[in-house]
């Protein structure tokens, strides 16, 4: 009873502290407002039960396409963004809220509390966490419904995209909690995550890679880094061919980046309970 309370405690407070922050709005008011643009703004009307035309502004499509393909497009725009400018958003956010643990006075006080160090971490990174996936899944299923509801497609697949999303958000919120821990620094830990993002699409088209290197040095480096960093760009490609329907050449990608995450996790939270305040 005693452990729930005190786990209940610390949830409430990372929710707390995540409202009081504007980003965080910014992000829900973001998601309303793409929902808002499919509702009121973007028109569809299904001629023939088989193809629709869009009306947006006024202005209407010069043809009309299958409504199954139209649907697709849009919740694969809306996919896209969301995994890659939304998710961008939610750890530019995260990285604020998990950082502001190691702030002078804060973690002191969170220290005296009667809970372990283990615990106020991982509590707080399940609070962004919840934070992040209450967002995601608004967006998902507002657009899927409203979509649903204009042209009478109820595509399923689209709701992937929610815990797809989630997990890779969930991969790179482990490596901000490290660099939180070590440094104390948001700015930071946005900027490896970002890097991370950046290097991703770089690092998978390792085959090419190997095959260009002229040193057998180097071409392990780059598998090293390959199989060893989280692989944002491939978890989003399997992403988009679930979106679309489509088989999954390999899982890899999911179960090596799961892997990553939950080894960094583990260094944060190692260096969270031998460093001294």
């Amino acid at each position: 009873m005693m452990r729930r309370i005190q786990a209940t405690a610390l949830l409430r407070d990372t929710l707390r502290e995540a409202a009081a922050r504007w980003v965080f709005w910014g992000f829900y008011g973001l998601s309303t407002a793409l929902i808002l643009f499919f509702l009121f703004l973007l028109r569809i009307d299904v001629i023939e039960g088989a193809r629709a035309t869009v009306t947006l502004l006024g202005e209407t499509s010069p043809r009309a396409l299958p409504v199954t393909r139209l649907v697709r497009q849009f919740e694969g725009g809306v996919a896209s963004f969301l995994y890659v400018a939304g998710m961008g958003l939610a750890l530019f956010a995260s990285a604020g809220l998990v950082a502001a643990t190691f702030e002078p006075g804060r973690i002191e006080w969170l220290l005296s509390k009667p809970v372990s160090r283990v615990r106020i971490l991982l509590w707080r990174y399940a609070g962004a966490v919840i934070v992040v996936a209450l967002n995601v899944c608004y967006l998902v299923l507002g657009v899927w419904l409203i979509l649903g509801w204009k042209t009478g497609v109820w595509d399923a697949h689209f709701l992937v995209a929610a815990p797809t999303t989630i997990f890779m958000f969930m991969v790179l919120l482990s490596v901000v909690t490290l660099a939180a821990v070590l440094t104390g620094s948001a700015a930071l830990a946005t900027m490896l995550v970002f890097a991370l993002m950046v290097l991703s699409p770089i690092l998978a088209q390792h085959k090419l890679m190997v095959r260009l290197l002229d040193s057998e040095f180097w071409r392990d480096v780059w598998r090293a880094m390959y199989y060893c960093l989280p692989k944002v760009f491939e978890v989003g490609r399997i992403n988009m061919n679930l979106l679309r329907d489509r088989a999954v050449e390999s899982w890899m990608p999911v179960w090596s980046s799961a892997l990553f995450a939950a080894v960094v996790l583990a260094a944060a939270l190692a260096a969270f309970s031998r460093r001294n305040y």
